[in-house]
């Protein structure tokens, strides 16, 4: 094989893994738990007022509420600068955000501290998608496999025995005090665990992360899922387009997720050989 055909995997060792939306799928999970929730407190001695806004929500309301929790996370992590602001790790976002979000609701005095803790961790308890735990175990065969996530540390461990997901390490952007996109979560990501960045691969279902590691000498491999993806890279924009050109290796939405990405990477690996 020629130089120029030589895969871009060719030397990688670590495949790195977002895992909100990646790995497990958020929007379900969040979106179940409220609604269980909900229905528990439309049952209590809850003033009629709050009992009658409660009984009014459907599904499909609480789905937009837990769409407008994981935004308020987007923005919390992309506005962070580590050099102006004090460490807030992400379980006191979502404990914050929470709180906030049921006062623009008019839910405000539905849940007392303790609930509202207690509701804040379900981000803790997220289902993975069908393929993940079979796909990443697979992948651990041949690759070091490691989260590069910005919830904190104790987060991804309860999601990896939550999901049965098999991690072989854990980064977390916690550990840098900075959170993607920042290139210094993906630097150090790379150091920590001793290998170079053009030997790591990060495997997202946001573009826009995949972008960063890619500014940072990570190779990149897209999984599409389900509703990840907002305005800037929807499948009818440029900015999608492009990163068909850029992207090393891309799974579709219709393909097996982790599972297809075990057998393409074997697939490459044969070629190099």
């Amino acid at each position: 094989m020629s130089p120029a055909k030589i895969s871009p995997f060719a030397k990688v060792k670590l495949l790195t893994f977002d895992v909100f939306g990646t790995v497990v799928d958020w929007r379900s999970s969040v979106t179940e738990e409220l609604v269980l929730r909900a229905h528990r407190k439309a049952s209590t001695d809850l003033p009629e007022e709050l009992k009658t806004r409660l009984h009014a929500l459907t599904e499909e309301d609480w789905g937009r509420f837990s769409q407008e929790w994981r935004d308020s996370y987007g923005v919390f992590c992309r506005t962070f600068d580590p050099d102006k602001h004090a460490w807030k790790d992400v379980d006191e976002h979502h404990r914050d955000s929470l709180n906030n979000l049921l006062q623009a609701w008019g839910l405000g005095g539905i849940f007392n501290e303790t609930e509202i803790e207690s509701l804040s961790l379900v981000w803790h308890r997220l289902r993975p998608w069908e393929d993940s735990s079979e796909g990443l175990k697979k992948l651990g065969k041949t690759y070091v496999t490691s989260t590069l996530s910005n919830g904190n540390l104790s987060l991804l461990h309860d999601l990896n025995d939550f999901g049965e997901l098999g991690f072989q390490e854990f980064i977390s952007a916690e550990t840098f005090k900075a959170y993607k996109p920042n290139p210094v979560v993906y630097q150090g990501a790379a150091r920590k665990l001793g290998v170079q960045p053009e030997e790591t691969a990060l495997v997202a279902a946001h573009l826009g992360d995949l972008e960063a590691a890619k500014a940072c000498g990570y190779r990149t491999v897209y999984v599409e899922r389900p509703q990840e993806e907002g305005r800037k890279w929807a499948k009818d924009t440029e900015n999608y387009q492009q990163a068909k050109d850029w992207v090393d290796l891309w799974v579709s939405e219709d393909e097996d997720g982790f599972r297809a990405l075990a057998r393409k990477l074997e697939e490459v690996a044969g070629d190099n050989n």
